[in-house]
Protein backbone atom coordinates (compact mmCIF):
# COMPACT_ATOMS: atom_id res chain seq x y z
CA UNK A 1 0.00 0.00 0.00
CA UNK A 2 1.39 3.22 -0.44
CA UNK A 3 1.34 5.60 2.56
CA UNK A 4 -1.41 8.07 2.36
CA UNK A 5 -0.34 11.89 3.49
CA UNK A 6 -1.17 12.04 7.48
CA UNK A 7 -2.22 15.97 6.68
CA UNK A 8 -4.84 15.10 4.01
CA UNK A 9 -3.65 18.17 2.17
CA UNK A 10 -2.40 19.09 -1.61
CA UNK A 11 0.89 21.04 -1.22
CA UNK A 12 3.20 21.92 -3.86
CA UNK A 13 7.04 22.14 -3.39
CA UNK A 14 9.83 23.53 -5.87
CA UNK A 15 13.07 20.94 -5.33
CA UNK A 16 14.67 22.08 -8.29
CA UNK A 17 15.43 23.63 -11.65
CA UNK A 18 16.74 23.20 -14.59
CA UNK A 19 19.94 25.64 -15.44
CA UNK A 20 19.70 25.68 -18.96
CA UNK A 21 16.10 25.16 -19.48
CA UNK A 22 12.53 25.48 -17.95
CA UNK A 23 12.87 22.22 -16.51
CA UNK A 24 11.75 21.56 -13.03
CA UNK A 25 11.37 18.87 -10.15
CA UNK A 26 8.04 19.54 -8.26
CA UNK A 27 7.30 17.40 -5.25
CA UNK A 28 3.42 17.00 -4.82
CA UNK A 29 1.54 15.67 -1.59
CA UNK A 30 -1.27 14.32 -2.27
CA UNK A 31 -3.90 12.55 0.52
CA UNK A 32 -3.19 9.10 -1.56
CA UNK A 33 0.80 10.24 -1.33
CA UNK A 34 3.57 11.59 -2.97
CA UNK A 35 4.34 12.33 -6.68
CA UNK A 36 8.04 13.48 -7.82
CA UNK A 37 7.68 15.21 -11.73
CA UNK A 38 8.01 15.11 -14.02
CA UNK A 39 5.50 12.42 -13.96
CA UNK A 40 3.10 10.63 -17.21
CA UNK A 41 -0.01 9.98 -16.07
CA UNK A 42 -1.04 6.20 -17.80
CA UNK A 43 -5.07 6.92 -18.80
CA UNK A 44 -7.91 4.91 -16.90
CA UNK A 45 -10.73 6.66 -18.86
CA UNK A 46 -13.32 3.89 -18.01
CA UNK A 47 -11.62 2.87 -14.72
CA UNK A 48 -9.20 0.60 -16.20
CA UNK A 49 -5.74 1.03 -17.78
CA UNK A 50 -6.67 -1.58 -20.27
CA UNK A 51 -4.04 -4.23 -20.28
CA UNK A 52 -2.94 -3.45 -16.81
CA UNK A 53 -3.27 -4.09 -13.28
CA UNK A 54 -2.61 -1.51 -10.94
CA UNK A 55 0.53 -3.92 -9.81
CA UNK A 56 1.35 -3.58 -13.32
CA UNK A 57 1.16 0.10 -12.66
CA UNK A 58 3.46 0.62 -10.01
CA UNK A 59 6.25 -1.87 -11.30
CA UNK A 60 6.80 0.57 -14.31
CA UNK A 61 7.20 3.52 -11.95
CA UNK A 62 4.24 5.26 -12.41
CA UNK A 63 2.72 7.28 -9.35
CA UNK A 64 -0.33 8.84 -10.75
CA UNK A 65 -3.03 7.76 -12.89
CA UNK A 66 -5.54 9.68 -14.60
CA UNK A 67 -8.21 7.22 -13.35
CA UNK A 68 -12.42 7.01 -14.30
CA UNK A 69 -13.50 10.09 -16.21
CA UNK A 70 -16.19 11.73 -15.05
CA UNK A 71 -18.63 11.20 -18.63
CA UNK A 72 -17.73 7.85 -18.63
CA UNK A 73 -18.74 7.11 -14.94
CA UNK A 74 -21.75 8.87 -15.25
CA UNK A 75 -22.77 6.39 -18.40
CA UNK A 76 -21.07 3.53 -16.78
CA UNK A 77 -20.82 2.34 -13.75
CA UNK A 78 -23.17 4.97 -12.47
CA UNK A 79 -21.82 7.29 -9.52
CA UNK A 80 -24.36 5.79 -7.08
CA UNK A 81 -22.43 2.00 -7.52
CA UNK A 82 -19.09 4.23 -7.27
CA UNK A 83 -20.05 6.06 -4.16
CA UNK A 84 -21.33 2.96 -2.42
CA UNK A 85 -17.89 0.70 -3.02
CA UNK A 86 -16.63 4.27 -1.77
CA UNK A 87 -14.93 5.73 -4.56
CA UNK A 88 -12.74 5.37 -7.37
CA UNK A 89 -9.53 4.11 -5.31
CA UNK A 90 -11.19 1.41 -4.19
CA UNK A 91 -13.12 0.56 -7.20
CA UNK A 92 -9.88 0.85 -9.20
CA UNK A 93 -7.50 -1.36 -6.75
CA UNK A 94 -5.18 1.40 -6.96
CA UNK A 95 -3.88 3.44 -3.58
CA UNK A 96 -1.75 6.29 -5.07
CA UNK A 97 -2.37 9.77 -6.28
CA UNK A 98 -5.38 9.87 -8.46
CA UNK A 99 -6.49 12.91 -11.35
CA UNK A 100 -9.67 12.52 -13.20
CA UNK A 101 -11.42 14.83 -15.77
CA UNK A 102 -14.18 16.73 -15.58
CA UNK A 103 -15.56 15.16 -18.93
CA UNK A 104 -15.52 18.73 -20.95
CA UNK A 105 -13.34 16.37 -23.74
CA UNK A 106 -15.95 13.81 -24.08
CA UNK A 107 -18.70 16.94 -24.30
CA UNK A 108 -16.59 18.34 -26.94
CA UNK A 109 -16.31 15.20 -28.92
CA UNK A 110 -19.74 14.84 -28.41
CA UNK A 111 -20.67 18.11 -29.78
CA UNK A 112 -19.91 17.39 -33.23
CA UNK A 113 -23.00 15.49 -33.32
CA UNK A 114 -25.48 17.48 -32.51
CA UNK A 115 -28.09 14.74 -32.15
CA UNK A 116 -26.02 13.37 -28.80
CA UNK A 117 -24.82 16.58 -27.31
CA UNK A 118 -25.60 20.36 -27.14
CA UNK A 119 -23.37 22.75 -25.85
CA UNK A 120 -25.02 26.14 -24.20
CA UNK A 121 -23.74 28.69 -21.85
CA UNK A 122 -25.07 27.45 -19.52
CA UNK A 123 -24.73 23.49 -19.78
CA UNK A 124 -23.73 20.32 -21.78
CA UNK A 125 -26.75 18.18 -22.15
CA UNK A 126 -26.38 14.52 -23.88
CA UNK A 127 -27.54 11.73 -23.79
CA UNK A 128 -26.55 8.31 -22.35
CA UNK A 129 -24.73 6.21 -25.21
CA UNK A 130 -25.37 3.18 -23.00
CA UNK A 131 -29.30 3.85 -21.49
CA UNK A 132 -30.33 6.34 -23.78
CA UNK A 133 -31.01 8.71 -20.40
CA UNK A 134 -30.57 12.49 -21.13
CA UNK A 135 -28.12 14.27 -18.76
CA UNK A 136 -27.27 18.13 -18.43
CA UNK A 137 -24.00 18.74 -16.99
CA UNK A 138 -23.12 21.83 -15.15
CA UNK A 139 -20.38 22.95 -13.49
CA UNK A 140 -21.59 22.25 -10.22
CA UNK A 141 -22.54 18.75 -11.18
CA UNK A 142 -19.52 17.94 -13.28
CA UNK A 143 -17.34 18.84 -9.77
CA UNK A 144 -19.90 17.15 -7.71
CA UNK A 145 -19.43 13.77 -9.86
CA UNK A 146 -15.60 13.91 -9.10
CA UNK A 147 -16.38 14.52 -5.24
CA UNK A 148 -18.60 11.11 -5.51
CA UNK A 149 -15.02 9.95 -8.22
CA UNK A 150 -13.05 10.94 -5.12
CA UNK A 151 -9.82 11.70 -7.28
CA UNK A 152 -6.60 14.16 -5.74
CA UNK A 153 -6.58 16.54 -8.38
CA UNK A 154 -10.08 17.72 -10.51
CA UNK A 155 -10.41 19.50 -13.13
CA UNK A 156 -12.78 22.35 -13.66
CA UNK A 157 -15.63 21.95 -16.61
CA UNK A 158 -14.47 23.52 -19.75
CA UNK A 159 -15.65 23.62 -23.28
CA UNK A 160 -12.51 22.14 -24.63
CA UNK A 161 -11.57 23.99 -27.90
CA UNK A 162 -11.14 23.01 -31.43
CA UNK A 163 -8.17 23.76 -33.48
CA UNK A 164 -10.30 26.29 -35.17
CA UNK A 165 -9.37 29.52 -37.82
CA UNK A 166 -12.81 31.01 -36.16
CA UNK A 167 -11.43 33.52 -33.55
CA UNK A 168 -15.03 34.55 -32.50
CA UNK A 169 -15.85 31.25 -31.62
CA UNK A 170 -13.04 30.28 -30.27
CA UNK A 171 -13.00 33.25 -27.82
CA UNK A 172 -16.62 32.65 -27.09
CA UNK A 173 -15.70 29.19 -25.87
CA UNK A 174 -12.71 30.56 -23.90
CA UNK A 175 -15.42 32.93 -22.65
CA UNK A 176 -17.98 30.37 -21.32
CA UNK A 177 -14.91 28.05 -19.72
CA UNK A 178 -14.01 30.97 -17.78
CA UNK A 179 -17.06 31.50 -16.57
CA UNK A 180 -17.57 27.64 -15.65
CA UNK A 181 -14.28 27.75 -14.14
CA UNK A 182 -15.68 30.36 -11.79
CA UNK A 183 -18.92 28.21 -11.15
CA UNK A 184 -16.79 25.20 -10.58
CA UNK A 185 -14.69 26.99 -8.11
CA UNK A 186 -17.20 28.51 -6.44
CA UNK A 187 -18.93 25.03 -5.38
CA UNK A 188 -15.74 23.67 -4.65
CA UNK A 189 -14.96 25.90 -2.30
CA UNK A 190 -18.12 25.48 -0.03
CA UNK A 191 -16.42 22.02 0.20
CA UNK A 192 -12.94 21.36 -0.99
CA UNK A 193 -12.66 17.33 0.07
CA UNK A 194 -14.35 14.67 -1.45
CA UNK A 195 -17.44 12.09 -0.47
CA UNK A 196 -14.96 10.15 1.57
CA UNK A 197 -13.53 13.02 3.59
CA UNK A 198 -10.07 13.56 1.23
CA UNK A 199 -8.99 16.83 0.60
CA UNK A 200 -9.44 17.66 -3.80
CA UNK A 201 -7.28 20.35 -5.75
CA UNK A 202 -8.59 21.81 -8.09
CA UNK A 203 -6.88 23.12 -11.28
CA UNK A 204 -8.33 25.41 -14.30
CA UNK A 205 -7.78 24.79 -17.80
CA UNK A 206 -6.31 27.34 -20.51
CA UNK A 207 -8.24 27.61 -23.67
CA UNK A 208 -7.64 29.98 -26.20
CA UNK A 209 -6.55 27.24 -29.16
CA UNK A 210 -4.07 28.60 -31.59
CA UNK A 211 -4.31 32.20 -31.16
CA UNK A 212 -1.67 33.87 -29.00
CA UNK A 213 -3.76 36.85 -27.75
CA UNK A 214 -6.48 34.56 -26.10
CA UNK A 215 -4.04 31.91 -25.03
CA UNK A 216 -2.34 34.70 -23.10
CA UNK A 217 -5.74 36.70 -21.86
CA UNK A 218 -6.58 32.90 -20.53
CA UNK A 219 -3.67 32.15 -18.78
CA UNK A 220 -3.84 35.97 -16.91
CA UNK A 221 -7.69 34.61 -16.09
CA UNK A 222 -6.73 31.38 -15.04
CA UNK A 223 -3.62 32.80 -12.94
CA UNK A 224 -5.73 35.21 -11.44
CA UNK A 225 -7.97 33.05 -9.38
CA UNK A 226 -4.97 31.00 -6.73
CA UNK A 227 -6.00 27.69 -7.88
CA UNK A 228 -4.17 24.63 -6.74
CA UNK A 229 -2.66 23.97 -10.52
CA UNK A 230 -3.05 24.87 -14.07
CA UNK A 231 -3.58 22.90 -16.94
CA UNK A 232 -3.18 24.10 -20.50
CA UNK A 233 -6.13 22.17 -23.14
CA UNK A 234 -7.44 22.61 -25.94
CA UNK A 235 -7.56 19.73 -29.31
CA UNK A 236 -4.20 21.69 -30.29
CA UNK A 237 -2.02 20.39 -27.49
CA UNK A 238 -0.52 17.09 -27.71
CA UNK A 239 -2.04 16.09 -31.38
CA UNK A 240 -0.02 19.15 -33.11
CA UNK A 241 3.07 19.38 -31.20
CA UNK A 242 4.69 21.72 -32.76
CA UNK A 243 2.07 23.88 -32.44
CA UNK A 244 2.12 22.80 -28.19
CA UNK A 245 5.19 24.32 -27.80
CA UNK A 246 4.79 26.99 -29.34
CA UNK A 247 1.56 27.98 -27.24
CA UNK A 248 3.70 26.99 -23.82
CA UNK A 249 6.37 29.52 -25.05
CA UNK A 250 4.07 32.01 -25.29
CA UNK A 251 1.86 31.39 -21.52
CA UNK A 252 4.58 29.60 -19.24
CA UNK A 253 6.23 32.94 -18.18
CA UNK A 254 3.01 33.75 -17.31
CA UNK A 255 2.23 30.81 -14.44
CA UNK A 256 3.37 30.95 -11.22
CA UNK A 257 6.31 28.79 -10.23
CA UNK A 258 4.51 27.34 -7.23
CA UNK A 259 1.71 25.69 -9.38
CA UNK A 260 1.75 22.52 -11.06
CA UNK A 261 1.41 22.52 -14.83
CA UNK A 262 -0.24 20.18 -17.13
CA UNK A 263 -0.50 19.59 -20.76
CA UNK A 264 -3.92 17.23 -21.64
CA UNK A 265 -3.25 15.05 -24.17
CA UNK A 266 0.78 15.19 -24.50
CA UNK A 267 2.68 12.12 -24.43
CA UNK A 268 1.84 10.24 -27.90
CA UNK A 269 6.31 9.22 -27.66
CA UNK A 270 8.85 9.95 -25.22
CA UNK A 271 10.28 12.29 -27.12
CA UNK A 272 6.58 14.52 -26.92
CA UNK A 273 7.16 14.50 -22.93
CA UNK A 274 10.47 15.06 -22.85
CA UNK A 275 9.60 18.59 -25.38
CA UNK A 276 7.39 19.82 -23.04
CA UNK A 277 9.13 19.03 -19.66
CA UNK A 278 12.19 21.01 -21.50
CA UNK A 279 9.44 24.10 -21.57
CA UNK A 280 8.38 23.58 -18.10
CA UNK A 281 5.65 21.29 -17.68
CA UNK A 282 5.30 18.86 -14.86
CA UNK A 283 2.59 16.54 -15.74
CA UNK A 284 0.74 14.82 -18.88
CA UNK A 285 -1.38 12.01 -19.91
CA UNK A 286 -2.46 10.44 -22.86
CA UNK A 287 -4.09 7.26 -24.02
CA UNK A 288 -1.32 6.63 -26.97
CA UNK A 289 1.24 4.43 -25.71
CA UNK A 290 -1.26 2.02 -24.11
CA UNK A 291 -4.20 2.12 -27.03
CA UNK A 292 -0.76 1.86 -29.53
CA UNK A 293 0.29 -1.12 -28.07
CA UNK A 294 -2.63 -3.15 -28.19
CA UNK A 295 -2.66 -2.56 -31.86
CA UNK A 296 0.94 -4.01 -32.39
CA UNK A 297 3.05 -0.19 -32.12
CA UNK A 298 5.98 -0.94 -29.56
CA UNK A 299 8.16 1.94 -28.50
CA UNK A 300 12.13 0.89 -29.67
CA UNK A 301 15.22 3.61 -29.18
CA UNK A 302 17.25 4.76 -26.32
CA UNK A 303 16.83 7.36 -23.91
CA UNK A 304 20.15 9.28 -24.71
CA UNK A 305 21.62 12.35 -22.51
CA UNK A 306 23.56 14.97 -24.65
CA UNK A 307 24.36 18.93 -24.53
CA UNK A 308 22.78 18.95 -20.76
CA UNK A 309 19.38 17.74 -21.81
CA UNK A 310 17.55 14.40 -22.54
CA UNK A 311 16.64 12.97 -25.99
CA UNK A 312 14.27 9.76 -27.33
CA UNK A 313 16.45 8.32 -30.18
CA UNK A 314 15.27 6.10 -32.64
CA UNK A 315 15.77 4.71 -36.59
CA UNK A 316 11.75 3.93 -36.57
CA UNK A 317 9.25 6.60 -37.31
CA UNK A 318 7.09 7.44 -34.43
CA UNK A 319 10.14 5.89 -32.13
CA UNK A 320 8.48 2.95 -32.49
CA UNK A 321 8.33 -0.70 -34.41
CA UNK A 322 4.60 -2.47 -35.54
CA UNK A 323 5.17 -6.25 -34.47
CA UNK A 324 2.48 -7.21 -37.27
CA UNK A 325 5.41 -6.94 -39.61
CA UNK A 326 6.49 -10.19 -40.78
CA UNK A 327 10.11 -9.36 -40.31
CA UNK A 328 9.38 -9.67 -36.48
CA UNK A 329 8.53 -13.31 -36.96
CA UNK A 330 11.75 -14.71 -36.13
CA UNK A 331 13.25 -11.82 -34.37
CA UNK A 332 14.94 -13.12 -31.47
CA UNK A 333 15.93 -9.26 -29.81
CA UNK A 334 13.97 -7.82 -27.21
CA UNK A 335 11.90 -5.06 -28.34
CA UNK A 336 14.20 -2.51 -27.34
CA UNK A 337 17.59 -2.90 -26.16
CA UNK A 338 18.68 -1.82 -22.88
CA UNK A 339 15.03 -1.52 -21.84
CA UNK A 340 14.31 -2.97 -18.00
CA UNK A 341 10.59 -3.65 -18.24
CA UNK A 342 9.74 -7.06 -17.38
CA UNK A 343 8.19 -7.61 -21.24
CA UNK A 344 11.80 -7.21 -22.31
CA UNK A 345 13.72 -8.65 -19.67
CA UNK A 346 11.84 -11.85 -20.99
CA UNK A 347 10.25 -11.88 -24.13
CA UNK A 348 11.46 -11.60 -27.90
CA UNK A 349 9.67 -9.78 -31.00
CA UNK A 350 8.98 -12.80 -32.24
CA UNK A 351 7.32 -14.44 -28.95
CA UNK A 352 5.20 -10.85 -28.67
CA UNK A 353 4.46 -11.02 -32.77
CA UNK A 354 3.01 -14.66 -32.14
CA UNK A 355 1.01 -13.55 -29.00
CA UNK A 356 -0.08 -10.71 -31.15
CA UNK A 357 -1.07 -12.36 -34.14
CA UNK A 358 -3.11 -15.33 -32.10
CA UNK A 359 -5.18 -12.33 -30.27
CA UNK A 360 -4.11 -13.21 -26.84
CA UNK A 361 -5.14 -10.77 -23.85
CA UNK A 362 -1.10 -11.57 -22.86
CA UNK A 363 -0.49 -9.67 -25.43
CA UNK A 364 -2.17 -6.46 -24.31
CA UNK A 365 -0.64 -6.50 -21.08
CA UNK A 366 3.02 -7.15 -21.95
CA UNK A 367 3.06 -4.59 -24.73
CA UNK A 368 1.32 -2.40 -22.61
CA UNK A 369 3.89 -2.30 -19.62
CA UNK A 370 6.65 -1.95 -22.31
CA UNK A 371 5.36 1.10 -23.60
CA UNK A 372 4.30 2.53 -19.94
CA UNK A 373 7.93 1.52 -18.89
CA UNK A 374 9.41 3.22 -21.36
CA UNK A 375 7.38 6.87 -20.76
CA UNK A 376 8.27 6.59 -17.13
CA UNK A 377 11.96 5.68 -17.95
CA UNK A 378 11.96 9.25 -20.48
CA UNK A 379 10.55 10.96 -17.02
CA UNK A 380 13.15 9.44 -14.85
CA UNK A 381 15.84 10.29 -16.75
CA UNK A 382 14.65 14.01 -17.21
CA UNK A 383 14.64 13.91 -12.96
CA UNK A 384 18.26 13.01 -13.36
CA UNK A 385 19.11 15.76 -15.62
CA UNK A 386 17.38 18.21 -13.83
CA UNK A 387 19.32 17.00 -10.47
CA UNK A 388 22.54 16.80 -12.84
CA UNK A 389 22.16 20.24 -14.29
CA UNK A 390 20.91 22.16 -11.72
CA UNK A 391 20.82 25.85 -10.86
Amino acid sequence: MASQNSANTFRTTLIKEHAHTQARILEIDTPHGQITTPAFMPVGTKAVVTGMTPDDLVTTGSQIILGGNTFHMLCSPGLEIIEKVGGMHRFMGWDRPMLTDSGGFQVFSLSKKSDICKIDDEAATFRNPKSGKIIRMTPETSIEAQKIIGADIIMAFDHCTPTSDNKDFVEDAMIRTHRWLNLSKEYHEKNPKSAYGFHQALFGIIQGAGFRDLREKSTAFITSLDLDGVAIGGESIGYDMEKTVEILDWIIPMIPKNKPRYTMGVGANPQDLLNVIEKGIDMFDCVAPTRNARHGAVFSGKIVKKNGWVAFESNHPGGRINLNNQQYETDTAPIMEGCSCLTCSKHSRAYLRFLLKSESIDYFTLASIHNVQVMQDACKAARECIMENAR
